[in-house]
């Protein structure tokens, strides 16, 4: 009888090591390795069997002897979706979606499953009863797809048969961390388990052309449970985040195959499951009846999708020894390097003073074209004078204040201009190849950040 195989895993980054080792020579974390039992004796390789079980041979070809055709996509019905993935889902494609708990993943995936008509669709959930996700799929729509299959099953040997029988054209998993084969020897969730299970999916995916929906757990740092190389082997890493407290989700393209990799899709969360943003732009603009200080309005990017976001600073005297610096939305450490240039190329004395940021709607924002509306609307608050809410800004800033260019300008003068706006100040640099006489909007260029203040502040 053959000798039953383990190893040791680390528990944060999916590093294998023969022997138990104190430190992560990976991640570098300390006391992460646990044993698992990798391989039982007389195991089978996987559960996916091919139809034919014969392995096709490949063999060394040039690339100029390749035959290349338009890669098929299938509409999904949400165009905020099908925006993230690239223009729709591509066969035989395995894509990851990973959130917070609550945050509207199973909801998402259910939601496209019910919509999606001529299509044959199977979700299998290992967190939820039929019952719960029949109350749930009540609730989300009342005409929903004939071809929408429930399986409430954690073994993927099971799993298969199933599909084996049914054939869906799409599948969705509920969750990753729940799936279990019978051939690794350790419980659901673990490294061994998560990574047998995804591989078994992943050869279904690529053998049938069947795409394949994967929903995982995140850590509590953020990222997705389980090994780093999970992330390498799938072919789209999608991101569900958003303020709990907030009616707005994001979903963040971090790695795709087969489009970019920084497109976003915003959703609105009701009663009745996730609603599409089509014009994010004026949901992110809080609407006011008089101007205040404080508050500027940033033309920012995000994937090819042009955004109008309102940034909101509050600058007040420190009531303890060492004065505040919080960021809510917005890089933190960039904000302090802001701060600086404010104090060192233009004599403001921050330093003594409490300042607290925001960007609205709860998104994060990591566009360097939203820099130069930070800096207006801390000396906003900061003097409290209020800005024109029909002015925008779309410029970086440099450490010696000078105003940088940003790209795809006309994209973002373009939204401004169709939101209503009335003045845009931007980079004067941006200006070479800029044709200034399609635009009915102002366009003001800056090259120094002195003569932002002295345009809006005099």
């Amino acid at each position: 009888m053959a000798k039953t195989k383990s190893a040791f895993f680390c528990q944060s980054c999916g590093f294998e090591s023969a022997k138990w080792l104190g430190k992560c020579p990976s991640c570098g974390q300390w006391n992460t390795f646990v044993e698992e039992v990798i391989e039982k004796s007389g195991a089978l390789k996987s559960s996916w069997k091919s139809s034919n079980g014969s392995q096709r041979l490949h063999t060394p070809s040039k690339v100029q002897d390749i035959e290349t055709t338009e890669m098929a996509r299938i509409a999904t019905g949400d165009a905020e979706l099908d925006r993230v993935l690239g223009g729709g889902l591509v066969y035989g494609s395995v894509t990851l979606i990973g959130g917070e708990p609550g945050i509207g993943k199973s909801t998402l995936m259910l939601q496209l499953a019910l919509q999606l008509k001529n299509l044959k669709v199977l979700y299998v959930s290992g967190e939820e009863s039929e019952q719960q996700i029949k109350m749930r799929a009540e609730r989300i729509t009342s005409s929903p797809s004939p071809d929408c299959y429930i399986l409430t099953e954690t073994l993927t040997q099971n799993i298969f048969k199933q599909i084996e029988a049914l054939e869906p054209d799409i599948l969705i998993v509920d969750s990753i961390q729940t799936m279990q084969s019978a051939h690794v020897e350790s419980t659901p969730g673990s490294v061994s388990q998560v990574r047998e299970c995804t591989a078994e999916f992943l050869r279904y995916a690529k053998e049938t052309s069947t795409p394949v929906f994967l929903i995982g757990h995140i850590t509590k740092d953020g990222m997705i449970a389980g090994p780093k190389i999970l992330e390498h082997m799938v072919d789209t890493v999608l991101q569900f985040e958003g303020d709990r407290h907030h009616v707005y989700r994001i979903l963040r393209s971090i790695k795709n195959r087969f489009g970019a990799a920084a497109e976003l899709g915003i959703y609105a969360m009701s009663g009745d499951g996730l609603r599409e943003v089509s014009n994010p732009s004026e949901i992110l603009l809080l609407q006011r009846e008089e101007e205040l200080s404080g508050i500027a309005i940033s033309a920012t990017l995000e994937g090819a999708r042009p955004m109008l976001i309102e940034t909101q600073a509050l600058v007040s005297t420190a009531a303890y020894g060492t004065p505040q610096r919080s960021a809510n939305g917005f890089d933190t450490k960039r904000m302090n390097m802001l701060l600086a240039v404010l104090e060192k190329r233009c004599g403001f004395r921050l330093s003594t003073q409490d300042v607290f940021l925001n960007i609205a709607g709860g998104i994060k924002v990591e566009d360097p074209a939203i820099d130069l509306a930070i800096l207006v609307a801390i000396i906003s608050s900061h003097q409290d004078i209020p800005v024109s809410s029909k002015t925008c800004f779309a410029a970086e800033v440099g450490l010696s204040g000078e105003i940088r260019a940003v790209n795809r300008i006309e994209q973002r003068i373009s939204e401004a201009e169709k939101l209503g706006f009335e003045k845009v100040m931007i980079s004067a640099y941006n200006y070479k190849g800029l044709n200034l006489k399609k635009f009915n909007i102002q366009i003001v260029g800056v090259s120094k950040i002195e003569e932002v203040f002295q345009h809006l502040f005099g």
